[in-house]
């Protein structure tokens, strides 16, 4: 537990700060494992999904989180293939850095984005054929291992992180891990057959990494967490442990994520289902919630 308690003491110690007050609003997403459209890539089943409720939440004036794993560089050696994939995702996603509105964790997948280095060199600009050159797409982008949402007249803190600080095998061992995926579980995956060492995919280690991460809230003055790395969604009540976790975006038909807005929290999740008409409409559900956020908040 004392590496994973380090870890995440780590993390929030270093967590950028953003002010936020009740007219502020914010989507949470992880876990989408954007990849390259190949039938390894989790994401493509649900893209149609994604990019409809991120054209949704732009209009409305929405702030984007994506808690980590946003990008599937485990499976995929670059991301300029993830990028000629899902191009219009992207370019959706810049128009919100373009407002200030795009901010980003790195989780074990795509834990190079660690290095401001690799960030700078493959995701500030693309090849745009139209003009016959590169063209402006992350400008200047930072990445964090945690941010913290701080109301300004409550004080009350929420801390965002990928999770994965309370998993100490994509963690520590990332690398290998990753070379595991790569070589092993990405050809086996096509097949059905999934990896052991996913939290996502193996409850005994869901619960593990649960535990530890609900152990570090309760020794820091049960501050409100919000992260991803098992894809599992949970929402507590007010008076538990206050771990809440924005599922992912590679469920099966559908996506789940968190909402912040007028000062309440809430669990949601967006799927194609039909209307009356029988004609296949992309909807909004909220799963759990609002709650007022100051219901979470101790002394």
């Amino acid at each position: 537990m004392f590496s994973s308690r380090k870890r995440l003491n780590r993390a929030y110690k270093n967590a950028k700060v953003i002010p936020f007050d009740d007219t502020s609003k914010f989507i949470l997403f992880s876990d989408c494992h954007r990849g390259d459209n190949s039938f390894a890539d989790d994401f493509a089943n649900n893209r149609n999904i994604y990019f409809h409720a991120l054209k949704h939440y732009f209009a409305e004036g929405f702030h984007y989180c994506e808690l980590g794993d946003g990008d599937e560089l485990w499976e995929n050696l670059s991301f300029k293939s993830i990028f000629e994939a899902h191009k219009n995702v992207y370019l959706l996603m810049k128009e919100f850095h373009q407002q200030q509105r795009l901010h980003m964790i790195w989780g074990n997948h795509d834990m190079v984005y660690r290095n401001a280095d690799f960030v700078k060199k493959h995701l500030s600009s693309y090849f745009d054929p139209k003009i016959g050159g590169n063209a402006t797409l992350f400008n200047a982008i930072e990445y964090h291992e945690g941010i913290i949402l701080k109301h300004t007249k409550t004080t009350q803190e929420l801390f965002l992180t990928h999770g994965h600080q309370a998993d100490w095998w994509n963690y520590v061992f990332w690398k290998w891990s990753r070379f595991m995926v790569r070589i092993l579980w990405k050809p086996l995956n096509v097949m059905g057959i999934a990896d052991p060492t996913s939290p996502a995919k193996n409850y005994k280690e869901l619960i593990k990494i649960e535990r530890r991460t609900k152990k570090w809230i309760s020794e820091n003055n049960n501050i409100i967490t919000i992260a991803g790395h098992t894809h599992r969604p949970r929402f507590p009540e007010p008076g538990d442990i206050a771990f809440f976790n924005d599922g992912s975006c590679v469920h099966p038909r559908s996506i789940t994520g968190i909402e912040i807005e007028n000062g309440t929290i809430s669990l949601i999740k967006w799927e194609i289902d039909t209307n009356d008409d029988g004609v296949l409409q992309v909807f909004r559900h909220v799963l759990e919630g609002p709650r007022k956020l100051i219901d979470y908040k101790t002394n």
